[in-house]
């Protein structure tokens, strides 16, 4: 799990680098260069071609890190030149610092991007600093760039993407690689600011968080899934975890086995399935290690279960809110763990009064639409900010919120929050969701003997989204992005889990 920094955060690391541990701001954008121009040769030496690199600057810091980068590479043999960006007015001192610099070493600097053909065009425009829309004349500089032929590198981030949000403003430079520093920004991590950037390498060049300052944003890593509980071996089905589902409407039964699915893949001892009578024969057909509960008695279903997951497939129906309902007040008043996926949010969002229902027990699985319905925000607004939103969802509510997209944001009621870049677009298929709902509740039985007020909900939840991701990534190496469905996530999952084992020397 690695630390992920908004812009704020960033800037506070540079000033406490700068002013309390006395790093001069020149020495760290040496360090910055340095390591940019790391990152370059070991790619320059797979390719037999003579590089020429253009450094496109801006008028700040991140433009100083051009060109010193552009002054380096000369150092070091290649063709360098530099693009001078903005008012030569608003430069910052370090920026002609690094200008004077550079004519001392007799660097070339040109005034027409089209001077050379260029191999590789760096871009050091913007930095994170940016929050406004890019017009006029940058905004044409950066659509002429990403019209030029070449290799595309950004320093720190591409310039006009949001380092918060991942959000394009207004135009973004189109990378194939980013080197970032220090830390990786929010915006790397997310959509469409993931994608602009193309490979992302964290550089380490000396600045660091004050101490005592504790992170809230994180990145997931698949060596995370270490963290989890090995089975034990004098176990059995009770205590690896009973899970209730309470899930599918009459003649709909699909979404009732791909929640199973994903809690047996887990590797939860027992499942039960409450569900209409219509569905019994074929979930026994499909899935016959799970128990089917149509006999109308919820109380009873209640009490046999650990975890609940509500709302796969259920409808609806008055039916259906009543029975979502009465599942909800009783985890509340039994303080039992309850994952809440699909129409039971689609029901708590036309009944607001449940919210009374809900706390840190509750895990809430809402894609986009579903997030819109529950918060009354447009989906455009909550795509530009999804760790804001799903961050303010779970501290007015308490529950744990895994906000479901191409990238997954995992927050918990405390502020800190998760994202995930685990998965792939072949999991933008029908049941994926429901698959997710049954791995968040088999990864909340995994920790059964912690009770439910000293659980680390959200870190546990937002494992649950690695491996839900993990197991699509397996699933595409075997089946394509094409053609994989839901039900490959959950087999994809048990094979991520696999791997996790050892063994060790089996002994008869």
């Amino acid at each position: 799990m690695k630390q992920v920094v908004t812009c704020q955060e960033m800037k506070s690391c540079d000033s406490y680098t700068i002013e309390k541990m006395g790093v001069p701001s020149c020495v760290l954008m040496e360090r910055a260069a340095l390591k940019v121009v790391e990152e370059l040769e070991k790619r320059f030496t797979t390719e037999n071609i003579k590089q020429k690199i253009l450094c496109v600057c801006g008028s700040g810091n991140n433009g100083g890190d051009g060109v010193a980068i552009a002054r380096i590479l000369h150092q070091h043999g290649y063709q360098s030149a530099i693009y001078l960006a903005g008012n030569p007015d608003h430069r910052t001192e370090e920026m002609q610092r690094q200008c004077q610099i550079a004519v001392n070493y007799q660097v070339s600097v040109v005034n027409n991007l089209h001077s050379e053909e260029y191999t590789t065009i760096v871009d050091a425009i913007f930095g994170v600093g940016l929050t406004r829309e890019i017009k006029g004349e940058y905004r044409e500089l950066i659509a002429e760039l990403n019209e030029m032929p070449g290799w595309k590198v950004a320093v720190d981030l591409p310039s006009g993407v949001d380092g918060d949000t991942g959000a394009e403003l207004g135009i973004a430079f189109h990378a194939d690689l980013t080197v970032t520093f220090a830390f990786r920004k929010a915006g790397l991590c997310l959509y469409p600011g993931r994608k602009l950037a193309g490979q992302v390498v964290v550089a380490d060049v000396g600045i660091y968080r004050e101490d005592g300052a504790e992170p809230k944003l994180f990145l997931m890593e698949k060596s995370d899934l270490r963290e989890l509980p090995e089975k034990e071996a004098d176990g059995n089905k009770g205590t690896f975890g009973k899970i209730l589902a309470v899930a599918g409407s009459s003649g709909m039964c699909g979404a009732a086995f791909l929640s199973a699915s994903g809690v047996f893949a887990t590797g939860a001892g027992m499942i039960k399935i409450v569900t209409p009578e219509e569905n019994r024969i074929p979930l026994q057909t499909m899935l016959p290690e799970a128990m089917i509960s149509c006999t109308g008695d919820w109380g009873k279903d209640f009490e046999w279960c650990d975890v609940l997951v509500i709302g796969p497939g259920i409808g609806m129906t008055v039916k259906a809110a009543d029975k979502v309902e009465f599942f909800l007040k009783k985890a509340k008043q039994e303080k039992k763990q309850v994952v809440l996926d699909a129409d039971g949010l689609n029901l708590l969002a036309e009944n607001p009064k449940w919210k009374n229902y809900l706390g840190r027990h509750v895990i809430l699985t809402p894609h986009m639409g579903e997030m819109s319905r529950l918060t009354g925000k447009s989906i455009r607004e909550l795509k530009s900010d999804r760790a804001g939103a799903a961050r303010a969802l779970a501290a007015e509510t308490g529950v744990v919120c895994v906000l479901k997209d191409a990238c997954t944001v995992t927050a918990a009621p405390d502020g800190r929050a998760w994202i995930s870049l685990s998965g792939n677009a072949g999991m933008a298929t029908a049941g994926s969701g429901d698959v997710l709902s049954g791995v968040l509740a088999g990864m909340q039985a995994m920790y059964l003997e912690t009770p439910v007020e000293e659980k680390d909900a959200g870190f546990y939840a937002a494992l649950g989204v690695l491996l839900h991701g993990a197991g699509g990534d397996q699933a595409a190496m075997r089946k394509g992005m094409a053609g994989m469905k839901a039900g490959d996530i959950a087999c994809g999952v048990a094979e991520i889990l696999k791997e996790q084992q050892n063994f060790g020397e089996t002994k008869f």
